[in-house]
């Protein structure tokens, strides 16, 4: 299953796209142009004190659109994928509540998934049954364990045999063991989580125009005190043991300050590591992404990619009603 723009009436508009395609400077427009406010979708902001490294929407910004999920935990916390869907639920039912439009902004991918998707709980098994099903299952040959899943669960059967002998047995077991398949209980934990309905547009920007700008955004991070800042944070006591300060910048920064590398180098392992960051992102959008996603163009003009996103909107929401 992929995140798109799920069928019914749409709880929220999702912006995402790689780190420096542009969505911040998009997201404020379209809140404005569609009366919204911005939910971040960034597992990094999430951290007090993290500003510059992580493209925090400025306090002027944030006095223009209502923003919600910065700054609700120190660098010391973690913050997962449960305890997000958890937040962002309730902030889209107040923006909702209020007559307003829930605009997701951010590219982390897994945070988008957890609300389209609902995390799984897998059912518990009876650990004796499940050791003996799993030997019985390991002297099979693959085309064997293919055959069965296609049989005892054809809905999930590409899925499966893609992820090839573990993910064909964990198929397996769950259907044997609970006499329903794998697919019935994602469906089943999906209603009783309350699966949201969004609409989910991607900014797209081609990879030699994204990586000027990655380029681009490092020595302006540079450039207005990202150094200053991890210093300030290291000087309050936080390190890289710290869960908020192991993301691309930070760690790059610490060794420098800790003198392993100088400045210039610690800028180049930062744009060397944001471009890696961003294919990863590219890679989790073109697999993840359902093919319902609508698509912006990165590189038009920015009121161009707005009323591109609004109309999206408003034609959804036509739809439904």
């Amino acid at each position: 299953m992929s995140c798109g723009t799920s069928s019914g009436e749409a709880e929220f508009l999702a912006i995402t796209g790689p780190t420096g395609a542009g969505k911040t400077a998009l997201s404020l427009l379209v809140a404005r142009e569609l009366d919204g406010e911005i939910i971040s979708m960034d597992s990094r902001q999430v951290y007090r004190g993290l500003d510059i490294g992580t493209a925090k929407a400025t306090p002027a910004e944030r006095g223009r659109v209502p923003h919600h999920g910065l700054d609700i935990r120190t660098p010391g916390e973690r913050y997962s994928a449960g305890a997000f869907a958890r937040d962002a639920r309730r902030w889209i039912a107040a923006i909702r509540a209020r007559g307003r439009v829930p605009l997701l902004v951010g590219g982390t991918g897994f945070f988008l998934r957890v609300l389209m998707e609902p995390l799984f709980r897998e059912p518990e098994l009876e650990p004796g049954r499940r050791a003996a099903v799993e030997g019985a299952l390991e002297a099979l040959p693959g085309a064997e364990l293919e055959r069965w899943v296609r049989a005892l669960d054809p809905d999930r059967a590409a899925v499966a045999v893609r992820g090839g002998r573990q993910r064909m047995t964990r198929t397996l077991l769950i259907a044997l063991l609970t006499g329903r398949p794998l697919t019935w209980w994602h469906r089943r934990e999906a209603a009783r989580a309350g699966a949201l309905a969004g609409a989910v547009c991607l900014v797209e920007v081609p990879r030699e125009v994204l990586d000027a700008r990655i380029a681009r955004r490092v020595r302006a991070m540079v450039e207005a005190g990202l150094v200053e800042e991890v210093a300030a944070l290291r000087g309050v006591g936080w390190g890289r043991g710290d869960p908020g300060m192991d993301g691309v910048g930070y760690r790059e920064v610490m060794d420098h300050l800790e003198g392993r590398i100088t400045l210039p180098e610690a800028v180049e392992r930062i744009r060397v590591a944001t471009r890696q960051y961003a294919r990863r992102q590219l890679t989790w959008f073109r697999h993840q992404l359902g093919s319902d996603t609508v698509k912006v163009d990165g590189t038009a003009p920015l009121e161009a990619q707005c009323s591109h996103v609004a109309r999206a909107w408003r034609e959804r929401t036509a739809r439904a009603s």
